[in-house]
């Protein structure tokens, strides 16, 4: 009896177990190492909403970024030159989705960023008609991967922490609604989170939403979140950060249910 195969089936398993080993404690050490001095200056100046993040939660922020830059590779199109400070902006604004947070963006790997808006090649859906021809958009998500984005939007929704836009947290937003495997507006809900209340909490606020719309008068989340539910929570995911009191008085089921699943009161922040 030739024991060969049977040495050589434990050897490929003890390799496959060494590699586990070294990803997990890879994964520990970058999630236990802060950002320099250097770095730190750079999210504090474009991303200034950080500033208001509890200090608590710093480390927490801090080792995410890093463990971020080492999963992610990043592309820069349309002849963009990518910088360093452009991937620690992006990855810090997405980051905070996750900071207090079991949850996290397993499945990418690849950020294609352009310098401004870019044509998808898709067409625009208005209900059941599909109109034909490229549109513009300054960022996009795919389910597995990758997430494109326009670096001036990027950019700039980082530097105004108050104006309501943000493509990158949307863009985020739509990569954790896809990690149950289904881009639908109900992401992987929290321990002891109940789905019904989630449900409820997120339509009212959603038919609202659009009944406002059709009836003109002004939204707290941009107008775009009316699309459809999942566009509905990646906008309501940008109201919370970046208007939480406003969306704390006037839609305080589903601040709740938003600060819940990220495990974060904004609306508290100094």
């Amino acid at each position: 009896m030739s024991y060969w195969p049977i040495l050589a089936a434990a050897l490929i398993a003890l390799g496959f177990i060494y590699r586990s080993w070294s990803r997990r404690r890879r994964r520990a050490r970058l999630l236990a190492t802060p950002l320099t001095s250097q770095q730190r200056a750079v999210v504090d100046r474009l991303v200034p909403m950080l500033r208001r993040l509890p200090e608590d939660l710093r480390p927490s922020l801090e080792g995410k970024i890093n463990l971020f830059l080492d999963q992610v590779t990043f592309h820069g199109s349309g002849g963009l030159e990518l910088k360093d400070e452009m991937r620690l902006s992006i990855a810090a604004q997405a980051c905070l989705l996750v900071v207090n947070s079991p949850v996290w963006f397993e499945t990418l790997r690849t950020i294609l960023v352009y310098p401004a808006g870019f044509l998808t090649g898709r067409g625009r859906h208005d209900g059941p008609v599909v109109h034909e021809g490229n549109i513009g958009t300054a960022g996009e998500s795919w389910q597995r991967g990758p997430v494109v984005l326009a670096w001036d939007h990027a950019r700039r929704g980082g530097l105004d922490p108050d104006d309501g836009h943000n493509v990158v947290i949307h863009e985020f937003a739509h990569q954790l609604d896809g990690l149950t495997g289904h881009t639908n507006g109900i992401p992987i809900l929290r321990k002891g989170q109940r789905y019904e209340n989630w449900e409820r909490a997120m339509l009212d606020a959603y038919n609202g939403h659009v009944e406002r719309l059709e009836s003109g008068r002004s939204t707290l989340i941009d107008p775009y979140g009316a699309t459809n539910h999942q566009e509905f929570f990646a906008e309501a995911t940008v109201t919370f950060f970046e208007k939480p009191q406003a969306m704390r008085s006037e839609e305080p089921d589903l601040y709740k249910q938003l600060a819940k699943l990220y495990a974060l009161d904004p609306a508290q922040w100094a």
